[in-house]
């Protein structure tokens, strides 16, 4: 009896222990325990059918089990085995829930469907009764398949509802009616003045077919809230009271729909209207320049892949990056943005492959930094460009290049202003994650499109 002991991993339970603990004195009864309170656990055989030993073994989960696995009191949910826990679950030294039983389903009136009946009627005459929303047709139960993530909504009420809730349910407003109540708080969350964010909404929902259940103009509203502020996706999810993945489908879906509709606001202006709008400060010393580009960096989430995280570090910022060539016109419109590169591409080469000399015609003038070494590039399409003086060899500039210098960087700094206005959405400023590079080309341009639909654009550089 001597080599009997508990079974279960970690537990060193065994009949000389149980033994020795009868003889000791109870502090309660001052008598020996095998008088009063007994043994506090017993030693329990495994079952001889093979069946339930088998089952007895693989709650043990043992990789070599004795041949006799006895298991103590203290791992069985009614402290020894019975019909409705038979096998041990509790403490066996592993990770494993407790294996809780089926609920039975009791049916009220099953003997007597007609009394069932009558109930069911006499209840319908005295108050509403509150169906599910998304039933069965056969067994009148909520089908969650359909429905959205219950940690996305408020505990359900077991109380029948209302007829004021009922009427408060059904006129529930839009999230946009009652968040961009004012134009200050539109241009918080979306960067865009009240009246733009409607022209756009009305722009954008009148060609798109909606297949989620929130309002389209929501929809909208949520994606540019990710645009402005670079919210997460659970704080979206409970300001729309909607799960998560909901928010990354409609998040994705409206990026594609807004990037196709969204591509004339970000035009390249004839030459006429670009002299129309020029400001005085070019007028006076740069009157021909067509446009003034620059390039811009965005930090990125260090890639996995080694070739990649290669390609997107930048030595300038010390960091992985992506890189995109901005073009504005003298007005401050950007009327051209490339897709995004990785940080260590040159501004040479951005130039050359983004697509932006196709938009050049004979007689242009570009103004661009001192890093654009495009000469080459452009005297083949007869387009001028104009950049700050290089020295040469160590010596000083002379005095009229360095007037030419100081009048180039007076004008050319509002392509930083731009580029500052067009960081102020955040995802675009802050540091962009790798599942978000598939779509970062698409954001670019349309933050460029809603940059330019603000009225304050022409005002800025014409204040200089």
């Amino acid at each position: 009896m001597s080599s009997i002991a508990c079974s279960v991993r970690g537990c060193h339970n065994n009949w000389i222990k149980r033994r020795n603990q009868l003889q000791q004195q109870c502090y309660e009864h001052r008598v020996t325990r095998s008088e009063c309170c007994g043994a506090p656990y017993d030693l329990h055989p495994p079952p001889k059918d093979d069946e339930h030993l088998r089952q007895w073994l693989k709650a043990l989960n043992l990789k070599q089990p004795p041949k006799r696995p006895y298991v103590c009191s203290y791992h069985f949910v009614d402290g020894k085995p019975t019909d409705r826990h038979p096998y041990p679950e509790k403490w066996l030294g592993y990770e494993a829930p407790v294996k809780k039983p089926r609920r039975v389903l009791e049916r009220l009136y099953d003997s007597d469907p007609s009394v069932a009946a009558s109930n069911a009627v006499d209840s319908c005459e005295d108050e509403p009764v509150c169906m599910p929303l998304n039933c069965d047709a056969e067994t009148q139960w909520e089908d969650l398949s359909v429905s959205e993530h219950s940690y996305t909504k408020s505990q359900l009420n077991l109380k029948p509802p209302t007829r004021d809730m009922q009427t408060q349910c059904n006129e529930s407003q839009p999230l946009y009616i009652t968040l961009l109540r004012k134009n200050d708080l539109c241009q918080l969350y979306t960067g865009l003045t009240l009246d733009a964010f409607h022209s756009v909404a009305e722009h954008l929902t009148n060609a798109h077919s909606n297949s989620f259940q929130l309002h389209p103009w929501d929809q909208l509203l949520m994606t540019l809230m990710k645009l402005r502020l670079n919210l997460l996706q659970g704080d979206l999810a409970e300001r729309f009271a909607v799960s998560q993945s909901i928010v990354s489908k409609v998040i994705s879906c409206w990026i594609d729909i807004m990037e196709e509709n969204m591509r004339d606001y970000v035009p390249w202006l004839p030459k006429e209207t670009i002299q129309a709008t020029m400001p005085q400060c070019f007028r006076e010393q740069f009157p021909n320049t067509t446009c003034i580009i620059d390039c811009s960096e965005t930090p990125l989430q260090k890639p996995h892949n080694l070739d990649s995280r290669g390609e997107s570090y930048s030595h300038y910022y010390g960091q992985n990056t992506i890189k995109y060539l901005v073009s504005i016109a003298p007005c401050g419109l950007i009327m051209f943005i490339s897709p995004a590169y990785g940080g260590r591409c040159s501004d040479k080469f951005i130039t050359a492959n983004s697509g932006f000399l196709e938009y050049l015609r004979p007689g242009d003038e570009v103004m661009a930094d001192r890093g654009f070494t495009i000469s080459d590039l452009l005297y083949e399409k007869k387009v001028k460009l104009v950049i700050p003086a290089f020295t040469k060899k160590g010596m000083q500039l002379s005095e009229e290049d360095t007037t030419n210098t100081r009048r180039i960087a007076n004008v050319r700094v509002h392509v930083e202003r731009v580029i500052c206005r067009l960081k102020t959405f955040k995802i675009i400023s802050q540091t962009v994650p790798i599942n978000l590079t598939p779509k970062i080309d698409k954001i670019l341009r349309i933050c460029a499109a809603l940059c330019n639909l603000r009225s304050d654009i022409i005002s800025d550089v014409e204040d200089e």
